[in-house]
């Protein structure tokens, strides 16, 4: 196929009839051409995109815009790979001895349970891959794409070579363009190649003798690379592994990911653990050789107790957790991209949250419209549509009826981006408001009477936009400049403001009205938009205000005061007056009296160390803009502050890297904003940050759960064979008995605890410190306990069974029999580090429960199925022997539940009163 299209692209033209459906261009050759040239190679239309029937046959040739990840190596090659661990060599050396030996049956034993052993190992591994592939599948690129002449909002991978693209300001572009529109487009390519500063694109041909690199190419956006500004339309020319990003693609696909914190902690613990397990296993081998037992015998129990101590399994029943516990934010609308953030999470005691969207619906309704010439009127109706009415002293308002009101309503619906089609919304909330308004007025054509000259885009930094039009029968005019923004940026281009049809000159008396209008909007939670036209920006004349409710989302009151109560605290960012801010943060309890609100300008008035010394009592930023978010990063984080950050713009990027957990937008955020995050919140939801939060937290309980579980159950094993050997008792368990309690240890029961359901008092917990250690010392205590009681019940029960002197495969039968009992005893206890076993609930974790049923058939079999008995040299028992050992082994899990009762009453004594101030 790919010789079929060099062909194609070396003619340049259509050789075929079957061939004129696959056109192609490459990068260099489509910049060289003009924009009418290039479509017609590519049989695109422009303006009305390509009709469904060509895209489906198109993309038959040329399939998905994605790339295809290099083949998979073959399970049977993975599956083998799993003999090449050193310990398992080991134990296949002792199986080749044992034959050479004529030991038939030991070479039998260790061979079946090699198999289930490596069979469980390579079982974690493929879950553990499937599961960071899923993760890569979480958010897929969308576009905006022309097709059969209407707008599309549709995946990225749907795209074909000839598809028309529309390009906006935080995008990423999602395949090679050549580019026939541009308004004011920058775009950064460093993804590519590796440019800081981004690239500012044109429509015009690139003349051959400069078309050199990639970065010499202006007229064509590159797949991968984001809009930093402007907006722009091009024609596709290149997908998936055709288009220059391909090559970067297969480098990328050749780095690993780095491994989380906890990973690597686990690793080195792993390492420790079995340079300490190699030295006990070596001195049990001497001095059961010395004591003069079987070299072989002892050999094969030495490699057998090194395959059970040795937690390999511990790094990689982390990364299943981890991502599994992603997977389950996935279901609570949180996406989390990188890993370590999981860990990050738990420990996170800030949050700078924006206000729109984010605390509130974003779903803005015209509420309120003040005129410069003092009149008021009311608007009813909700949603973005035309339903409801402008009511002027109950009077309504409608077409040009009042022209100081249509005025404003004009300017709203100009200065525009956004369209509202079959009530869906494509743009910004602010601005879908704006026209919904206008369609209540029967004003929402008025934007078609006018063309368009000029335009400064909106951006969060200067908090404004304005139109520069002319009306379609006036068009040899120089045109009216129409703005739109925040009052104190709009009113700073007017020296007049309207009355009655008149431009009186603006004085303070009348900037005085407008500044109390504001106040009395903001102050009932209302955004407040300002309006003007004229000539000249500089000359505008102000024609008013208009009034919109952005409700708080429901339940996000009660998120901050559980976040709060729990030593989090909460700071509100936003765009907003002091008046409207304040109102919001009041109704959602984050602003109580003795709290305090700071502006931007005041934020850069302030030196890093003193934002510092006062951000701790701020719970409110207003007119804030996306510089000011880093400044207030960077003096929370001077206080030793984990800080989460949200944002949804462009700009954003910049505070949402420097943040210990930076928090995009899915629904309005951009994706330069989503790239620079950690974290994507899909419905844009306050709530979904505390879920996030709680799950957080739990996943990093449910690993201590397993490290407790298996650190207990290695010591445990060598504590044991230790003892034995040293006190010259007969070995209490076998090589093959051994390696089962290592796939019990590593295998279904020790890895459905990393599923647990998280606890629902967990989020009211404070947060962790990100210094402390996974094996804190009440957790080490624990650990301890568990090896200590689980070593003296084995020993125990293989003393009273040894009352004879003589080992007999009864006496191991009930050693082994009774620590794998302690096991999932063990297992039990270990589900919660806080919560007794009745409060969790036996059946609440399902796939602890099957695995441990499991476990215990598994056991049974070995005790009575004669195959698996001559296998583990096991043999039947009563069931009074059951009933002594279930009573015996059940001892680790009620004393474990009785410290769980200490460590809850000596907490409840020493718990400090709930303080609910915003000290960090």
């Amino acid at each position: 196929m790919l010789k079929k299209r060099e062909r194609l692209l070396s003619q340049n033209q259509p050789c075929s009839e079957d061939e004129t459906m696959v056109p192609v261009l490459t990068s260099r050759k489509a910049s060289e051409l003009p924009v009418n040239e290039a479509a017609c190679i590519l049989q695109a239309d422009l303006q009305s995109g390509l009709s469904q029937e060509e895209v489906s046959r198109r993309r038959v040739y040329h399939g998905w815009n994605e790339f295809d990840i290099s083949e998979d190596e073959p399970l049977w090659r993975k599956y083998m790979s799993q003999f090449k661990d050193p310990l398992i060599l080991l134990l296949l050396a002792s199986a080749v001895i044992s034959v050479i030996m004529h030991q038939f049956d030991d070479a039998i034993s260790i061979t079946v349970a090699i198999i289930i052993v490596v069979t469980v190992a390579f079982v974690q591994e493929y879950r553990s891959e499937k599961s960071l592939e899923e993760l890569g599948k979480l958010m897929p690129p969308e576009c905006h794409c022309i097709r059969d002449g209407h707008l599309e909002h549709l995946l990225a991978r749907e795209l074909v070579p000839g598809d028309t693209v529309c390009l906006s300001v935080g995008e990423r572009v999602p395949a090679d363009l050549r580019l026939f529109e541009a308004s004011d487009l920058s775009i950064d390519e460093s993804s590519l190649t590796g440019e800081t500063h981004p690239s500012a694109k044109t429509t015009s041909p690139q003349p051959a003798s400069s078309n050199g690199d990639l970065s010499s190419r202006s007229n064509v956006a590159f797949m991968g690379t984001l809009v930093r500004c402007g907006k722009a339309k091009g024609i596709v020319i290149g997908t998936g592994e055709n288009s220059e990003f391909g090559e970067v693609f297969k480098m990328m696909q050749a780095e690993e990911a780095p491994k989380t914190p906890l990973q690597k902690s686990m690793d080195l613990l792993g390492k420790q653990l079995s340079l300490y397990s190699f030295g006990i296993i070596g001195v049990i081998m001497l001095v059961g050789w010395l004591q003069g037992k079987g070299i072989l015998d002892m050999f094969t129990i030495g490699v057998s107790l090194a395959v059970a101590a040795i937690p390999e399994g511990l790094p990689i029943v982390v990364t299943v957790t981890l991502a599994l516990g992603v997977m389950r934010m996935v279901k609570k609308r949180a996406i989390v991209k990188k890993l370590p953030i999981v860990e990050t999470l738990g420990c996170c005691n800030v949050i700078c949250s924006d206000k729109t969207g984010t605390l509130t619906k974003n779903e803005m309704t015209v509420t309120q419209v003040f005129t410069s010439d003092g009149l008021h009127a009311e608007v009813t109706g909700v949603g973005y549509n035309g339903v409801g009415e402008v009511l002027l002293d109950g009077e309504m308002v409608h077409g040009f009826s009042c022209p100081s009101i249509s005025k404003v309503v004009e300017v709203g619906c100009v200065c525009n981006d956004s369209v509202i089609r079959n009530q869906n919304l494509l743009g910004r909330p602010t601005e879908g408001a704006l026209i919904a308004l206008a369609m209540k007025m029967g004003l929402e054509g008025v934007q078609k009477e006018y063309v368009r000259l000029e335009e400064h885009p909106f951006t969060s930094e200067q908090k404004w936009m304005s139109v520069r039009c002319v009306h379609r029968t006036q068009q040899d005019k120089t045109g009216v400049y129409f703005v739109k923004g925040a009052y104190e940026q709009v009113i700073r281009f007017c020296s007049s403001y309207n009355s009655r049809g008149s431009a009186l000159p603006l004085n303070h008396q009348q900037r005085e009205l407008y500044q109390q209008q504001i106040s009395y909007m903001g102050s009932s939670g209302l955004r407040v938009l300002g309006f003007a036209s004229g000539s000249q920006m500089g000359s505008l004349t102000f024609l008013g205000l208009v009034g919109i409710i952005d409700p708080p989302r429901e339940g996000v009151k009660e998120a901050i005061a559980t976040l709060i109560n729990s030593g989090v605290a909460i700071k509100m960012i936003t765009g907003d007056s002091q008046e409207t801010a304040v109102s919001i943060a009041s109704r959602l309890g984050l602003y109580s009296k003795g709290c305090q609100c700071l502006s931007g300008e005041e934020v850069d008035h302030l030196d890093l160390q003193e934002l510092s010394d006062v951000v701790p009592r701020i719970a409110v930023f207003y007119r804030a803009s996306p510089r000011h978010k880093l400044k207030i990063v960077k003096s929370l984080q001077n206080l030793g502050a984990v800080v989460a950050m949200t944002g949804d713009g462009v700009n954003d990027a910049v505070a949402l890297k420097a943040a210990d957990i930076g928090v995009a937008m899915g629904q309005t955020g951009t994706d330069v904003c989503k790239e620079a995050a950690d974290m994507i919140l899909v419905d844009d939801d306050f709530q979904t940050i505390m879920s996030a939060i709680e799950e957080g937290k739990g996943i990093y309980n449910n690993i201590k759960n397993f490290v407790r579980f298996q650190l207990s159950t290695s010591i445990a094993a060598l504590t044991l064979i230790s003892l034995a050997t040293l006190m010259n008792f007969p070995n209490p368990l076998n090589a093959m008995q051994i390696l089962w309690i290592n796939i019990i240890m590593d295998g279904p029961p020790a890895q459905s605890l990393g599923v647990e359901p998280v606890d629902r008092d967990v989020i009211r917990k404070p947060p962790r410190n990100v210094k402390d250690s996974i094996l804190t010392r009440g957790l080490l205590v624990k650990v301890l306990v568990s090896a200590f009681i689980i070593v003296c019940g084995t020993l125990f029960v293989f003393w009273r069974e040894l009352q004879d002197n003589v080992i007999t495969p009864r006496d191991t039968t009930m050693t082994f029999t009774c620590f794998v009992f302690f096991d999932m005893f063990n297992a039990l206890s270990s589900r919660s580090q806080t919560r007794m076993v009745h409060e969790i609930g036996l059946c609440s974790n399902r796939p602890f429960c099957f695995a441990v049923l499991a476990s215990i058939m598994g056991q049974l079999l070995v005790i009575y199925f004669p195959p698996l008995q001559s296998v583990f040299q096991t043999e039947s028992l009563s069931i009074l022997d059951l009933l002594f050992l279930l009573s015996l082994t059940s001892s680790v899990c009620v004393v474990s539940e009785v410290i769980k009762k200490l460590e809850r009453c000596r907490g409840a004594e020493r718990r400090p009163p709930t303080d609910c101030s915003l000290e960090v």
